[in-house]
């Protein structure tokens, strides 16, 4: 079990960073300013060239963005190299305000990987630092694909998964969702990689609700996992969505947060416009 004061930053990748960290860096150097060093500043030293600089202005949150590509075109993108940077760009007002974050996040990935099952050098099977995942992986783990949520569902609910996939994809929203049976390639662990995905991949998880994802082993897992990365549904995380009635109760654990409700005729209009806007959040 990893510990602070034997973490070594410069070994461990920009991956371990979750989403709620780096929504707290956004928060630190997405505004633009001419005294301490942004965004910006942070994407110049990382090597973007100035064209991509001001294509970044674009987004809302661009640290979010220049983080995830920086992290998939540079091998060399780890903690402590990010550390560096923004101690050279004298932004030590951020480390220290989130040294607990950095190092919470750091001690976690370190435990997944000492946790993970001893192998064989001969049993080529996934690791988190070997081997792609998904479909659009590096096969070397370089370019790690991130999505907006991963979308929990059982195989009798696929078609509605469809629709979802049509609304909220190949619209204006172009949100970029992770569904398991589409996304992840074959021969993969099933519970690590979910883990992984939601973890350190998704910003958010929908579970689509119904009678039959009450008897899902995997829904089950997938969604007590994600309740277990925010407790009291503090940062929004878990979003579940209800797309027809259902004969068994609704679910306990998720009754204490906001469904979006696609059974309701009067409200359909409004449904994917309220379930994009809130996979768009930081």
């Amino acid at each position: 079990m990893a510990d602070s004061s034997s973490i070594d930053y410069s070994s461990i990748p920009l991956i371990a960073l979750n989403f709620s960290l780096r929504k707290e860096l956004g928060l630190h150097l997405n505004p633009r300013n001419t005294v301490a060093a942004d965004w910006a500043t942070m994407a110049e030293m990382m090597g973007f060239s100035y064209i991509e600089i001001k294509n970044y202005e674009k987004y809302d949150n661009p640290t979010a963005k220049i983080l995830e590509d920086w992290q998939s075109r540079c091998p060399k993108a780890t903690v402590g190299k990010l550390v560096s940077m923004l101690e050279e760009a004298e932004r030590k007002d951020i480390l220290t305000e989130l040294a607990s974050l950095i190092e919470k996040d750091c001690i976690a990935y370190l435990k997944r990987k000492e946790e993970s099952p001893v192998q064989v050098p001969e049993v080529d099977s996934w690791t988190p630092d070997k081997n792609g995942i998904t479909t659009k992986d590096d096969p070397m783990g370089n370019m790690p694909e991130m999505f907006d949520a991963f979308i929990c569902y059982c195989q009798s609910d696929i078609e509605f998964v469809h629709e979802m996939i049509r609304q909220l994809e190949q619209t204006v929203y172009r949100l970029k969702l992770c569904v398991f049976d589409r996304d992840v390639l074959p021969g993969t662990c099933v519970w690590t990689v979910t883990s992984e995905l939601i973890e350190m991949r998704c910003k958010r998880m929908v579970a689509v609700i119904s009678d039959e994802y009450l008897d899902s082993e995997a829904c089950d897992f997938q969604t007590k996992f994600a309740l277990s990365l925010c407790p009291g549904a503090q940062k929004k995380r878990l979003i579940p969505v209800l797309y027809k009635p259902m004969k068994k109760p609704f679910p306990s654990i998720l009754r204490f947060l906001t469904v979006c409700d696609y059974t309701r005729p009067c409200t359909q209009s409004w449904f994917w416009g309220r379930l994009a806007r809130a996979l768009s959040l930081p």
